[in-house]
């Protein structure tokens, strides 16, 4: 049908691109992406496959009746090696960086995107409180309103926007903040990997966990473990990895989390099987079982690739006292594998 110009979210560009057929496409002129993380690869891919299309990377919140500023791409300029702009305003749209006091940041700085102009919306149906603080009276032009997006940006040394995430997207797991997109980041960085997500998700028993899903080539845990732990400190390693042959969409072609399934036993860093021996090699076996919530525990298991954590470790101390054991939770971090530490164990029996 000759089709000339065409909108996608991220998640529907990068299926597009997969398509040995899209390199036919000679009718496209304009591709613009929206609703989502536009990334380097996704532009270099699209550059390889249509070179003479322009991409634009459309930005906005649906209370401001979606799009409010635009970058392009044009065939005759590189992509860029780092992070893409979100841009500038478009018509009749005005778009300020503030702190926490509404006040403008100087330009490189971080602040949260407030949005004015024509396409800002009356606000929330029946929802007072939620409008109060998310639309403001703008302190700049008399009469307009501000909305609070909530994203976190910064203004570059050309003018254009960069969007660094959400100012609520910052987790915290046992004390430590992380930041999920940093984690997907190193995961994508893999040639192995196209599409990576890491969430929080609460698992019983264990409490909250990494969990990092991913697609493109089925990689060992022990891999992944690797490769994120050359880039980042231990506590940002996901405990589990679940490898999909696709993310799962929401019906306007978001990814749709609630859907991101269970992680199984698979999505854990087991060694090969070694049954415990001797009385604390399987009292250990046993209680790490409960605590972590896996199947079996071999002799060469490391309690910290099977999911635990400080916390954890901390209970299994307790859970070795009430069985009469003295037991040093140090000593895990030093000895973390079954073995190991059951050998660490007996030793201090053996001294008191």
């Amino acid at each position: 049908r000759q089709v000339s110009v065409v909108q996608f979210v991220p998640a529907l560009l990068q299926q597009f691109l997969n398509l040995p057929q899209s390199s036919a496409c000679s009718s496209l002129t304009d591709v613009v992406c929206g609703g989502g993380e536009l990334t380097v690869d996704m532009a270099a891919q699209l550059r390889k496959r249509l070179p003479e299309v322009r991409l634009h990377n459309v930005y906005g919140p649906t209370e401001t009746t979606v799009d409010c500023s635009v970058w392009t791409l044009r065939p005759d300029e590189a992509v860029p090696d780092s992070a893409l702009p979100i841009g500038r305003p478009i018509s009749n749209t005005r778009l300020y960086v503030l702190d926490a006091h509404d006040q403008p940041v100087p330009q490189g700085v971080i602040g949260q995107l407030h949005i004015g102009g024509a396409g800002v919306t009356r606000g929330y149906l029946n929802l007072p409180k939620t409008d109060a603080e998310r639309f403001i009276d703008s302190p700049f032009v008399a009469g307009d309103r501000l909305y609070r997006s909530g994203d976190l940006v910064r203004q570059r040394a050309d003018g254009n926007l960069e969007f660094l995430g959400r100012n609520d997207d910052q987790v915290k797991i046992h004390g430590l903040r992380i930041e999920p997109g940093d984690i997907q980041a190193c995961l994508i960085s893999h040639p192995g990997i196209e599409q990576a997500v890491v969430l929080v998700r609460d698992e019983q028993p264990g409490g909250q966990r990494l969990v990092a899903y991913y697609t493109g080539t089925q990689l060992s845990v022990e891999t992944l473990r690797e490769v994120l732990r050359a880039q980042l400190p231990d506590y940002m390693v996901p405990a589990l990895f679940v490898h999909l042959d696709e993310m799962p969409l929401s019906p306007n072609g978001k990814l749709d989390r609630k859907a991101l399934p269970a992680p199984g036993q698979d999505a854990l860093l087991t060694r090969p099987y070694e049954a415990p021996q001797g009385e604390t090699e399987a009292l250990l076996a046993r209680l790490w079982s409960e605590l972590l919530g896996v199947e079996q525990v071999g002799r060469h298991d490391n309690f910290f690739e099977l999911g635990g954590h400080s916390l954890l470790a901390v209970s299994l101390t307790a859970r070795l006292r009430q069985e009469g054991i003295e037991a040093d939770v140090r000593a895990l971090f030093e000895q973390p594998t079954l073995a190991g530490y059951a050998a660490i164990t007996e030793n201090m029996e053996i001294t008191l």
